[in-house]
């Protein structure tokens, strides 16, 4: 059974910082593709940023291109998602997601095929 564990979440002032990290278990990281979403409150759930198997690709939505990185510890079976400028639009719950049957590639299409999803992490940026 695949479980993810989110955390990293936090109180943050515009232009802060923070890092989330998800920790899995029941899938290896290495070979498979996995999603960080957002869910601010009143708005659905997106998709906002992906990385394939093995680091071959990322995939990150406009409003964070630029300011979001995210990246994977093998060793750990953790994924990361480093948070940089951020800004009150960014408050939201943060959960990372993957496909349990393991697809390994990321674009704007593996954000529809995530069927496993960690509890989420609350971030909020105010001043």
């Amino acid at each position: 059974q695949v479980q993810l564990v989110e955390s990293g979440g936090g109180l943050v002032q515009p232009g802060g910082s923070l890092r989330l990290s998800c920790v899995a278990t029941g899938i290896t990281l290495e070979y498979s593709a996995i999603a960080w979403f957002r869910q601010a409150p009143g708005k659905e759930r997106e998709g906002i940023s992906c990385t394939s198997k093995r680091d071959e690709s990322t995939y990150y939505v406009e409003a964070v291109k630029g300011r979001f990185t995210i990246s994977r510890d093998n060793v750990k079976n953790t994924v990361y998602l480093e948070m940089n400028g951020l800004q009150p639009e960014d408050t939201a719950t943060y959960y990372c997601a993957v496909d349990s049957g393991g697809y390994g590639y990321c674009n704007y299409n593996y954000f529809h095929l995530v069927d496993t999803w960690g509890q989420g992490t609350q971030v909020t940026v105010s001043s």
